[in-house]
């Protein structure tokens, strides 16, 4: 696999300048802040993608949050909905550690990447459909990337459902049709021309609306994991 390739897809996500509304706004929050992070530098500008170039498994969120990725510069990282999907992938062996407070505290993740269809935060975490075919062709490339290796994808919401599909076949996967619709625990093979098929699975998001209110609890995000996990053949307890 060319590992150097999703280390510069990363930092040409970085400079991505394509969308008005979420440059200003991205911008903006890294300089007014919140006042619990007063203190900090935010990132303030599209978050990459986090784990190894030889992942087996992905997994994909929605966007970053304005105090959590868009300040660490790291998907998932800071914010609460990050705390429940680092301590599960912790939980069932994916992750060296059950937290994720900043880019820079020694966290790794074991055969999995964690990704976003939208990689910069958007107002009200409501990227616009325009926001959301603008940025496709970024996760089409590290897909692409990843495919040497890839076998399983775990996708959070509908909203990643819909946005990631388009992207699974603009890099060289089936999808079928009609299109598979979301649900939590939706399994669906994509099948390949060349190379491996992809197992992709449905899971309800890690936001603090459902986490919150039970809709998406530890065990159900750790059944997932676990799952996907074994389906790409990694080791999980």
């Amino acid at each position: 696999m060319d590992t150097g390739g999703l280390s510069v897809l990363d930092r040409r996500i970085e400079g991505c300048r394509a969308c008005p509304r979420l440059v200003e706004w991205r911008e903006e929050v890294a300089r007014t802040k919140r006042a619990a992070f007063a203190d900090w530098t935010y990132w303030g500008r599209p978050v990459p993608g986090f784990g190894p170039p030889d992942a087996r498994l992905l997994i994909v969120g929605l966007a970053p949050a304005a105090h959590g990725g868009n300040r660490t510069g790291r998907m998932f990282t800071g914010d609460r909905s990050g705390d429940v999907l680092y301590q599960a992938l912790y939980d069932v062996g994916l992750a060296s550690q059950p937290t994720a407070v900043r880019a820079d505290d020694g966290l790794e993740l074991y055969g999995v990447r964690v990704t976003s269809p939208v990689h910069c935060a958007p107002p009200a975490n409501k990227p616009t459909p325009a926001e959301r075919d603008t940025c496709r062709s970024w996760l089409v490339q590290e897909l692409g990337l990843l495919r040497p290796t890839l076998r399983a994808v775990v996708v959070l919401g509908a909203f990643g459902w819909q946005a990631a599909l388009p992207a699974f076949a603009g890099a060289g996967w089936t999808v079928p049709r009609p299109r598979p619709a979301f649900a939590h625990g939706t399994q669906v093979t994509l099948d390949a021309a060349d190379g491996p098929d992809l197992h992709l699975f449905g899971c309800f998001h890690v936001s603090q609306r459902n986490t919150f209110t039970g809709r998406l609890t530890p065990e159900m995000l750790r059944d997932v994991l676990r799952t996907a996990a074994e389906t790409a053949g990694l080791p999980a307890r």
